[in-house]
């Protein structure tokens, strides 16, 4: 048997499902009656960056309604979308840069070790990268750490991955 066990925490997005969601938003905006006649769209640079063009602000909040719920379908949190200012565009049209969220901040991380501290398991929280590894002598406190970090809202959606 292992004496130690451990999880790591990340936040990462399934970047296929992310493109899955974009292409399906576009085909609705496409058919929809609401739609015909408007250059509404949504483009993505395949990493980080999505881009919303609309006609006007409030089909641009249509926009923002589409792509959220094929999100939702496919899984993919919404926490993870970084909406940005709305900026005017060519011929009177408007878009908005989302950028999306993977990994976490190093201020996060701090505040997630801190309060792992503070709620008194017996793990030990490490910050490697953009993640973090939680370790301990017990699964039950490695669970017990996992519940109470689902527990909490973090702004960023959290993944525990490499149980061991």
């Amino acid at each position: 048997m292992a004496d130690e066990y451990s999880f790591d925490v990340v936040s990462k997005l399934d970047l296929q499902e992310v493109e899955n969601a974009v292409h399906q938003a576009n085909k609705e905006m496409q058919t929809r009656f609401d739609f015909k006649g408007s250059i509404s769209r949504i483009d993505w640079d395949k990493k980080e960056l999505l881009t919303l063009f609309s006609d006007n602000e409030q089909k641009l909040k249509s926009v923002v309604d589409i792509l959220q719920s094929k999100l939702i379908k496919r899984g993919v949190s919404i926490q993870a979308l970084e909406y940005e200012k709305i900026e005017n565009a060519e011929k009177a049209t408007v878009r908005q840069p989302v950028k999306m969220k993977q990994g976490i901040e190093s201020e996060k991380a701090k505040a997630i070790v801190k309060a792992i501290k503070e709620a008194k398991f017996k793990v030990q929280a490490s910050i490697q990268g953009d993640q973090l590894r939680v370790t301990s002598k017990s699964k039950d406190d490695l669970q017990a750490t996992m519940t109470f970090i689902r527990g909490q809202d973090y702004g960023l959606p959290l993944q525990f991955t490499n149980y061991r």
